[in-house]
């Protein structure tokens, strides 16, 4: 999945979980049995939506590091490519700063 639109999603589900817990603290007085009913579903599917989030984010969090390592891994074995790499962007760099 798209980090992007991995964002976007957990985004969008913490502004549902927010707005699911605002409108069950404004229903909190109303009584009845139907009520009663959605509420008690509203708060199982408030606590399956915040489990969600944090294995989201535990998921992303592991994908980033696993990454970091990946790419810590690369610069270890070929130190001297990645050196070389950082000085041909660091003098590319200069010289489109020098240009003005």
């Amino acid at each position: 999945m798209d980090a992007a639109l991995a964002q976007r999603l957990k985004q969008d589900l913490q502004t549902v979980v927010v707005d699911a817990e605002e409108l069950l603290k404004a229903t909190a007085g109303q009584t009845g049995e139907r009520i009663e009913r959605l509420r008690a579903r509203a708060e199982e599917s408030l606590i399956a939506a915040r489990l969600r989030l944090v294995e989201a984010g535990a998921a992303a969090g592991e994908s980033a590091r696993a990454v970091a390592r990946s790419a810590d891994d690369q610069v270890h074995r070929y130190p001297y490519a990645f050196a070389g790499l950082a000085a041909g962007v660091g003098l590319l760099v200069g010289l489109l700063i020098g240009r003005r």
